[in-house]
């Protein structure tokens, strides 16, 4: 690897991403984009014309440190009504900007030089990345696919314990979870609770899709379990619930001294975030219940498009139970396996772009999903159609 100047030991192989050689290539290209996980259609009026009013007022200055006593209050509201779950908006919910900020100062809160983190993976690219600069050493545990591309993905039981050591501090999980698209059973979660509770683990899950799950699953969050509401923070936010993943309005909620924790860190971050979009987040959590069915409806329809036109274009599919991702084997259309080369390849051969899944896989276990690529489908119809018709002339090798 070669060593970035300037940039510090722990964060050596953090440099530019390839969402952004991605991203380029598709404008390079004038390729269809389907690598960033972002949608491109406006989230409900509803929400969007409250933010229109509070610019312009006293909203423009700096909320609360926590977030705005009316967005807590909101979100205390919603969990309860989502997830069964009481929490005192005072002191047990905080609000950040965005789930990254949640998550990162979690992990700087909560960790010590050495500590241990067990988590799955493939991963989202934030995590190594937040337990490296709070001087951690992540243990993943691989995710993998059905041999058949049918069903869930699964861990091994036997090396989840195996990573879990003397050192572990926490057990970070990711549910419905990115980039696979698994939502974590309860048999899992009852696992995963049993885990934490003998090793003495803290549990910080990020739930960000919560609202995105398709059908035959059902996600349920492990702070329900008993006896984990009091080792646990949860994480979501409201870009991907409402389509404004720009705003990065997210928050954490558990027990009061993890909370405060968690506030000790995030206050040194951004301070404070998103003041005229806390009102309009406020007044999205509390739409009905039709409205956060709508959105995983409308998501699934776009799934079945995408998932129809990759396996028409001959790229298996493992269908996502939820999130905006879809995980395809390139092995079929690229002989030597190499997703990186394939998504390379990709824009030139069908005008389209995705992100090689190698990339949220820790270094020592890239061979596991050397061969997978994410293709996302939070796109308007039109989008999908040209996506899915430009796969459709790809063909073969050499075709």
């Amino acid at each position: 690897m070669n060593r970035v100047p300037y940039l510090s030991a722990r964060l050596q192989g953090f440099g530019t991403t390839v969402f952004a050689e991605m991203s380029a290539l598709a404008v390079a290209t004038g390729s269809v984009n389907l690598g960033q996980g972002f949608p491109d259609y406006p989230g409900p009026a509803e929400v969007l014309d409250v933010a229109r009013a509070a610019i312009g007022t006293d909203a423009d200055q700096y909320p609360p440190g926590p977030g705005r006593p009316e967005l807590r209050a909101a979100i205390a509201a919603h969990v309860q009504r989502f997830r069964g779950l009481a929490y005192d908006p005072a002191d047990e919910i905080l609000v950040t900007a965005g789930a990254t900020e949640a998550l990162t100062a979690a992990l700087l809160a909560l960790l010590d030089p050495g500590d241990e983190v067990v988590l799955f993976e493939p991963m989202y690219d934030c995590y190594a990345a937040g337990i490296a600069m709070a001087g951690g050493v992540a243990r993943p545990v691989p995710l993998r696919p059905p041999a058949d591309g049918a069903g869930p993905w699964t861990f091994d039981p036997d090396e989840l314990r195996a990573a879990t050591t003397p050192r572990a501090k926490i057990l970070l999980l990711n549910t419905p979870h990115n980039p696979t698209g698994k939502v974590f059973t309860d048999e899992e979660l009852r696992l995963l609770a049993e885990l934490a509770a003998a090793h003495g683990l803290l549990v910080l899950t990020d739930e960000v899709y919560e609202h995105l799950v398709f059908s035959g699953a059902q996600h349920r969050s492990i702070a329900a379990l008993p006896g984990m509401r009091e080792r646990t923070l949860v994480v979501s936010s409201a870009g991907k619930t409402f389509n404004v993943t720009g705003w990065k309005v997210g928050w954490i909620y558990g027990p009061a001294p993890l909370v405060s924790a968690v506030r000790t860190a995030k206050q040194f971050l951004t301070y404070v975030n998103a003041g005229p979009f806390q009102p309009a987040i406020t007044a999205g959590l509390a739409m009905d219940d039709d409205y956060f069915a709508s959105i995983a409806r409308d998501l699934e329809y776009r799934r079945d498009v995408l998932v129809k036109g990759l396996t028409d274009a001959g790229l298996p599919v493992i269908s996502p139970e939820a999130t905006y991702f879809a995980t395809v084997d390139v092995r079929p259309v690229q002989p030597d396996g190499d997703g990186l080369a394939f998504c390379r390849s990709l824009p030139g051969r069908a005008g389209v772009v995705a992100v090689p899944t190698v990339v949220f896989y820790d270094p020592g276990h890239a061979h596991l999903g050397s061969h997978l690529v994410r293709f996302a489908f939070c796109k308007r119809d039109e989008v999908l159609a040209e996506a899915v018709e430009r796969l459709a002339g790809m063909g073969r090798p050499g075709g």
